[in-house]
């Protein structure tokens, strides 16, 4: 009856571990066959989240380089605006320091400094010369005869500055000053006949009679005279009314002074003789037109100051450009850098 028993109990401890066994087996496989049958709706919204965060990614991105290009643009832009102005500065800055600009004014004197009057007679013979007041010339007495007169004549002999060779002789006399009793000088002068088809006396006019005066060598002074102030004509037959205007022109490194003329032609009625008719006559009135003495200057526009301080803005353009250049190319290396350590970051979970 015991063995019987005991065969029974071992019949049924097999039957259990094989019952155990399996159901082991069944537990270890569930979990897979359950993993398998999972509602697809919580498979379908994993999907849904691994495949929209790499889109949002890609437009994030793109959003983030767009900028990142209008910016770089904005720095070229303004880079390109503030060199422009920087060259635009300096050019204006040159071409005024090349090229002033004439400033002219007019000063008003009761009297001018007697003037020096260079006279080239040549053959001719000065037959008067006086002062007279208020545009009044009195009649001519004798013309043709030589005539008291009142001014400081000075003769001058000298070389000339274009043709050593050439003598001339000078005939010069102090001008007029009192501009507001209007002062002028009348000369007169004769001449033969000549072979010449024209005659005419050439005449000079310089700044300062007293400049004549007390030069040392005046024969060295006229031919620097002659140098540098031009020359006119007044003919026979005539009376020709020189008014005179003084102008002061300021330069760079020196002052010139120069005369400007209005000169009025009158034919003269010779009522000599025809046997004196033979010396032709000349007749020259020199006075001052106006009591202003016109001043020019050069004056250069261009003010440095103003000019550095265009620049400085300039400069400190661009250095706010070159600065937001850096801190542009900066954020850019650093979203480099974070998306590749984001891709790895994935390559290293999906592997």
């Amino acid at each position: 009856m015991l063995g019987k028993e005991d065969s029974r109990y071992r019949e049924f401890n097999d039957d259990d571990g094989d019952g155990i066994s399996q159901s082991q087996d069944f537990f270890d496989e569930a979990p897979e066959e359950l993993e398998d049958e999972e509602p697809s709706g919580s498979i379908t919204q994993e999907d849904d989240v691994r495949e929209s965060s790499p889109s949002r990614r890609f437009s994030k991105t793109c959003l983030k380089n767009f900028f990142t290009v209008v910016l770089i643009f904005i720095y070229l832009l303004l880079t390109a605006v503030a060199v422009f102005l920087a060259y635009q500065t300096i050019s204006d800055f040159l071409d005024k320091l090349n090229h002033p600009v004439m400033s002219v004014t007019y000063k008003e004197v009761d009297s001018f400094s007697p003037p020096g009057i260079a006279l080239y007679p040549g053959k001719a013979q000065l037959l008067s010369c006086r002062h007279h007041y208020h545009d009044c010339i009195p009649p001519l007495v004798d013309p043709g005869k030589p005539q008291e007169g009142d001014c400081v004549i000075d003769d001058v002999t000298y070389f000339g500055p274009f043709t050593n060779q050439t003598q001339k002789r000078a005939l010069v006399v102090r001008g007029p000053s009192d501009v507001r009793s209007k002062e002028l000088v009348f000369m007169q002068f004769s001449q033969n006949e000549t072979e010449e088809d024209f005659s005419a006396i050439t005449y000079m006019l310089f700044a300062k009679f007293s400049d004549f005066t007390d030069s040392v060598n005046k024969s060295e002074f006229m031919r620097d005279c002659e140098r540098n102030y031009s020359t006119w004509t007044f003919s026979g037959g005539f009376r020709t009314w020189v008014k005179m205007s003084l102008v002061k022109t300021s330069g760079k490194s020196n002052e010139a002074v120069e005369f400007r003329q209005e000169s009025a032609v009158v034919k003269f009625n010779d009522k000599r003789p025809d046997s004196e008719k033979s010396n032709e006559l000349f007749f020259a009135v020199f006075e001052w037109r106006d009591p202003f003495i016109q001043e020019i200057k050069l004056i250069v526009t261009a003010n440095p100051w103003n000019s550095v301080a265009i620049l400085c803005g300039v400069f400190m353009a661009l250095f706010k450009a070159a600065n937001f250049a850096k801190l542009t190319i900066k954020w850019i290396i650093k979203m480099r850098k974070r998306h590749l350590r984001n891709k790895a970051r994935e390559l290293n979970q999906i592997n």
